[in-house]
């Protein structure tokens, strides 16, 4: 029998709370700036079936609320008072999703009885592999990854397990650094499993039992709630990687998202095939794999922020994703570069939100900025040093509601930036520019948020930058209802030198001293026509230095101290057609050849051959297309350049 409304608002409250607390106490006792400023971790509660039902909303990573501990949970055979388990192992269970994740849960009982799980996990700088930070999109197999650990006992009823740690500190780069943040998490999950008590010892445990099932019951009605709001239908929506490997070719994520009623259904055929590179995602097929809803639990919560964040807003939703795809690859596909994917596929859920609703969502978040890894010697000492210095992020899209916030928003909102004292303090690096780039955020009646600059100078020769997550440096945010798209991302080796080079997507570059490294993030897209945004709102930017003079004159038409000549560029800029959706010129031009049939033919094609040859054969009909002088875009070419493979690979016809 459910428990009253009051009670459990009290009981979630109490919930959150303990959440909350275990957030705090890892917040305040890990080692590595990544997880002390950057805050890339998790805390929460979950049923012993593993269903989470308390997450924080003031700490940590957003992008875990509501996943499903069950399959780990389930890997192992009993549990003791005084356990705490853990795995980093992508495969076991699609719970962790790349190494650097270690994963968490304790076992919390109560006079005997397995009650709930305290559970969590951070992202470790490194956890070794081929580079440094473990992760890069050139690498092709999870192996590279770094060390992996299968769901196991880490602490055996309260006796820690001595030798599997040493086997992890011997195989990473930071030993120090990756102890001092486990035990943090450790000190976390104690701390989950002292405030259920103090739950249960207030509510009794009947209320309790009872009120953390009613908890995510309470999250799937307010989902569907939500859901029962939207007209039905079915909104598409599309969106690219710059790259499927290193110098390689676009990325699609294809969206069919189809509202009836109270349900979903996101079907992700039609995204790219499973990639030689690290970017796929693994998801073994879950209908509702936490990463594929990442986007869902945003767009819920911009709908109606009183829903709860917890594991019953996905029941409601089904995803289709094609095995051997991007979005559910088959081992031993490399999966570190996750992130990357998981971020704009965030972007393609709003987006397709956005179609069903476009007066109620932002235009699209910047995303495409790295997470900044650098590897260096202390010239003093000779020790060799590693530390993530800054998250380089972007600002959200604007909404109809106002400007995107500049910065860090939208699906970066959670990232934190370190200063720039601590990071000097961390490495031996000098900090040049630490800030927001103009005209970065896409123009609009409401502006897309800027991008943040970083500029720093290394000084030992052998320095590894790494920049996880590179992209945006060919296809930008999209810009909705007139709003033009945020300005693509940089990455420069030496800018304004006669040594300047351009690094593209690069996301691992050794230095030698004295190099100076300049990274912007792309920019938020703009909502709404840029003409249409007050002239005082304008000139407020400018005197800011959000926006140069240029600028303002060239995409909102304002010509400060000239009102003839503002309001004839804006008749004129008024006078050009208006766009639902605005991705740029260059993705307008590459549409033009790949076309949505020539997609469609391509998904066709690849879904019929094993999954080995599926990115190779794409590279492959890609290169014969474009070669092709006579192109209808109606999937004729597609045909005729897989033909053509098939022809000097008869071993694929079949």
């Amino acid at each position: 029998m459910s428990i009253d409304p009051v009670t459990l608002q009290i009981l979630g409250n109490h919930a959150q709370a303990a959440a909350e607390s275990m957030a705090f106490t890892l917040f305040r006792t890990a080692h590595s700036t990544f997880v002390k400023e950057t805050e890339d971790f998790t805390t929460g509660l979950c049923t012993p079936d593993g269903q989470t039902f308390a997450s924080p909303r003031e700490l940590g990573a957003t992008w875990f609320v509501g996943l499903d501990y069950g399959p780990v949970i389930r890997a192992i055979d009993d549990y003791r008072e005084g356990d705490v388990c853990m795995t980093n192992d992508p495969y076991s269970g699609f719970v962790c999703t790349h190494s650097p994740d270690i994963h968490l849960w304790k076992p919390i009982f109560w006079q005997g009885e397995l009650v709930c799980f305290a559970v969590g996990h951070i992202h470790n700088t490194d956890v070794g592999g081929a580079v440094p930070a473990s992760l890069s999109r050139t690498l092709t197999e999870v192996h590279q990854e770094g060390i992996r650990f299968p769901p196991c006992k880490l602490v055996d009823a309260g006796r820690l397990d001595q030798r599997l740690l040493d086997i992890m500190l011997l195989n990473v780069r930071a030993p120090t650094q990756n102890w001092g943040d486990l035990k943090a998490q450790l000190a976390s999950v104690a701390t989950g499993e002292r405030k259920v008590h103090e739950m249960i010892r207030r509510f009794g445990i009947e209320t309790f039992r009872q009120g953390i099932r009613d908890l995510l019951d309470l999250g799937e009605r307010q989902a569907r709630r939500v859901l029962a709001a939207i007209p039905d239908g079915d909104y598409p929506f599309t969106d690219y990687l710059d790259e499927d490997s290193p110098n390689g070719l676009p990325c699609r994520l294809h969206l069919n998202l189809k509202i009836r009623g109270e349900e979903a259904v996101l079907d992700f055929t039609g995204s790219d095939p499973q990639l030689a590179a690290s970017l796929n995602v693994p998801t073994g097929g879950n209908p509702r794999h936490i990463l594929l809803m990442v986007g869902w639990n945003y767009a819920l919560y911009t709908l109606d922020s009183t829903v709860l964040l917890n594991g019953g807003l996905t029941r409601p939703a089904t995803c289709i994703t094609p095995e051997g795809t991007i979005l559910n690859p088959v081992f031993p596909a490399a999966v570190g570069m996750r992130s990357l994917t998981c971020a704009r596929l965030q972007g393609v859920i709003m987006g397709a939100f956005q179609r069903a609703v476009p007066d109620r969502l932002p235009a699209g978040p910047a995303s495409g900025g790295p997470m900044m890894n650098v590897n260096t010697t202390d010239n003093r000492t000779g020790r060799r040093l590693m530390a993530a210095i800054d998250p380089i992020t972007g600002g959200a899209g604007g909404s109809p509601f106002g400007d995107g916030m500049d910065g860090s928003g939208a699906n970066n909102g959670f990232l934190k930036n370190t200063p720039v004292e601590i990071n000097e303090a961390e490495v031996p690096i000098r900090i040049l520019r630490y800030g927001l780039e103009p005209d970065s955020g896409g123009a609009g009646l409401h502006r897309g948020g800027l991008a943040t600059v970083l500029e720093f100078r290394v000084h030992a020769p052998g320095t590894v930058v790494t920049a996880r997550n590179r992209d945006r440096t060919r296809f930008r945010s999209w810009g909705v209802q007139g709003g033009r798209p945020g300005a693509a991302s940089q990455f420069w080796r030496n800018p304004g030198s006669n040594r300047a080079e351009n690094l593209g997507n690069t996301d691992v570059v050794t230095l030698d001293p004295g190099d100076v490294i300049r990274i912007v993030c792309s920019g938020g897209s703009g909502w709404g026509p840029p003409w249409q945004r007050p002239v005082e709102a304008v000139l407020a930017d400018l005197a800011a230095g959000k926006v140069t003079a240029e600028a303002a004159m060239r995409d909102y038409g304002v010509v400060p101290g000239d009102d003839a000549a503002t309001a004839a560029r804006r008749a004129e800029l008024a006078a050009a057609p208006l766009r639902m959706f605005d991705a740029g010129p260059e993705r307008d031009a590459y549409e033009r050849v790949w076309t949505e049939a020539n997609y469609a033919e391509l998904t066709a094609i690849l879904a019929r051959l094993p999954v080995h040859w599926r990115h190779y054969a794409k590279r492959r009909i890609f290169a014969l297309v474009d070669a092709t002088p006579d192109r209808r875009g109606d999937g004729s070419e597609v045909r005729a350049a897989f033909a053509a493979l098939q022809d000097e690979f008869p071993q694929i016809a079949h």
